[in-house]
């Protein structure tokens, strides 16, 4: 069976649920978005709230689409840079548990932290603190650390540190990987968009939401598919309550999304990932692979955090037959 290979910011989310988004306005924290703050910043964010209970998950995009795909069957490894810490510990052990192969680099730093604040409609807030996680470089990447993986995952918020995102992606291309790239965050993509646009020839399967492709081509959910469609293998474009469109050549299909109770969106973006390219790997067709990852996104958005319960995965593998 084919493996994949991730790479991004090894962060340890704190999951906060909100009973107003008057809190995000004092903060400056626009809502639904991701936004990089500095140690002071996460420290006042933190302070402000205190007064609600959460919980503490290991997170990180990237890194919660390869614990999904690892959920799923798949062989998967995973390369980060976490502190010598207590939350970097959390974060080893967790992606070990699941058998994720670790590929870390440590230091004694404050690893990254990831304030997840969920508000009463489900939609999350990140407030990021990326920590060691700024430490990861590309002087950290090898032709070997690539080499015989069959898919390489990197999440668009790395690329923040542009000569890491390229390197690794070119390593990745040269050790004969396909690569595939989440465009992460609509304020991601506007900042980066015209890097974005320079490097999407280069990408094998692209994942964007609606938000994020009108921030790509400043145009509609269907025209930012074909867009993508003409320069990558296979296009993805989720258009929240109402599916996701799905393109391969002049193959287009269309999955449809549910009626469902949400809890918190924390992780649907990362579990549709991880369920369109297990499908992938299973050797499904765009719309079975597109139904699989629509089932984790739509079960991890009835959970609070980024992962599945037990229950939930056993059903999974059932229906799926994984």
């Amino acid at each position: 069976m084919k493996t994949v290979l991730g790479i991004g910011n090894a962060l340890v989310d704190v999951l906060t649920r909100i009973d107003n988004d008057n809190i995000l306005n004092d903060l400056g924290l626009p809502k639904g978005s991701m936004q990089l703050v500095d140690e002071k910043v996460a420290a006042k964010v933190e302070k402000a709230l205190k007064r609600y209970d959460n919980s503490v998950a290991p997170g990180g995009s990237a890194a919660n689409t390869i614990h999904g795909l690892a959920k799923c069957g798949i062989k998967t490894g995973f390369i980060g840079f976490t502190g010598n810490d207590e939350n970097g510990k959390f974060f080893d052990n967790a992606m070990k548990s699941v058998g994720v192969q670790p590929i870390m680099f440590h230091d004694n730093v404050t690893s990254g932290v990831a304030q997840a604040i969920i508000s009463p409609d489900g939609e999350r807030t990140f407030a990021t603190y990326l920590g060691a996680g700024l430490l990861l470089n590309e002087s950290h990447l090898s032709l070997d650390l690539f080499k015989g993986w069959d898919y390489f995952y990197v999440e668009g918020y790395l690329i923040g540190n542009r000569p890491l995102f390229k390197k690794a992606i070119e390593l990745a291309k040269q050790a004969g990987c396909k690569v595939a790239l989440d465009l992460a965050s609509y304020n991601v993509v506007e900042d980066n968009r015209d890097f974005l646009l320079g490097i999407i020839p280069q990408i094998d399967i692209v994942f964007a939401n609606e938000e994020e492709a009108k921030a790509l081509t400043h145009s509609t959910p269907e025209d930012t598919l074909e867009f993508l469609a003409k320069n990558c293998e296979i296009a993805v474009v989720k258009v929240g309550k109402k599916g996701s469109f799905i393109k391969r050549g002049s193959e287009v299909v269309r999955v449809a999304c549910n009626d469902i109770k949400v809890i918190d969106t924390t992780g649907a973006g990362d579990m549709y990932a991880a369920g369109f390219l297990a499908g992938i790997i299973n050797g499904f067709n765009l719309q079975q692979s597109g139904e699989l990852g629509n089932c984790l996104a739509e079960s991890v958005i009835q959970n609070l955090g980024a992962k599945l319960r037990e229950e939930q995965w056993n059903q999974i593998h059932k229906v799926f037959s994984l």
